[in-house]
């Protein structure tokens, strides 16, 4: 499993270069200052972590024994229980409350300047169409969790769990992991800034897949954290919000 998900993350780095590279054939003499259009980095944005997360998926099946849905549930502990999901939908409201708070002092810590993201940061100005505006908001709130999960609490976990290591511990790496990967990938100084506070938002995470043992409370639990990112940036791609 730890095979699976090295491939799934090289998958993640390769995805983001071909994401671009029509474009940058396209425009070669743009200069260092261009921006991509919207379209590209909508596609920079959702297309690498759907990339992964197959890749994880897959490995779960290939590795797993019975049937496929068998092999999915096994490698990924992932199983529909409504309770699970309420638990994470409490937990997501949870990490809500506190990032509000932890934002601020995080902000306050490193600068106004500086309390950004990257995916702030790349779409600060950027006006999108409709459509490009809706696949982006599901792209942050629906598509990415889910995929960041299979890969770091679904695939990553279940290689610790065959090392027998203590799940607490586990818990802890997948965090930790989960926020060094934001600065790694996205190659930004803002992310690397951002990895305290990505521990904290992503703490009340993987406490839904220590509690319950199912993938999927931890992938609702994203996906709640990540609402309200994902409306700030809908609105502010349609104009409806100063950027930030």
């Amino acid at each position: 499993m730890l095979a699976c998900f090295v491939v799934a993350e090289m998958t993640f780095v390769a995805a983001s270069v071909v994401a671009v590279l029509p474009f940058l054939v396209a425009s070669p003499h743009g200069g260092p200052g261009r921006r991509l259009p919207g379209a590209a980095l909508v596609a920079a944005l959702a297309l690498p972590p759907v990339a992964a997360g197959l890749v994880a998926a897959l490995g779960g099946a290939l590795l797993g024994r019975g049937q496929l849905l068998e092999r999915l549930r096994g490698q990924l502990s992932v199983r529909w229980r409504l309770s699970d999901v309420g638990i994470g939908l409490a937990l997501g409201i949870f990490g809500l409350a506190i990032t509000v708070p932890a934002s601020a002092l995080w902000a306050r810590w490193v600068g106004d300047g500086q309390a950004n993201s990257a995916v702030g940061e790349v779409f600060h100005g950027q006006r999108l169409t409709l459509g490009w505006g809706l696949m982006l908001f599901f792209g942050v709130w629906l598509i990415a969790p889910l995929c960041e999960e299979l890969l770091y609490r679904g695939v990553l976990w279940r290689a610790m769990e065959y090392w027998r290591w203590n799940r607490w511990i586990i818990a802890g790496l997948t965090t930790v992991l989960f926020a060094l990967a934001h600065p790694l990938f996205a190659w930004s100084h803002i992310e690397l800034l951002r990895s305290p506070l990505l521990v904290v938002i992503t703490l009340p995470i993987a406490l839904g897949r220590l509690l319950t043992g199912n993938l999927l409370t931890s992938i609702v639990a994203h996906q709640t954290n990540n609402l309200l990112p994902a409306i700030g940036l809908l609105l502010i791609t349609q104009g409806a919000a100063p950027g930030y």
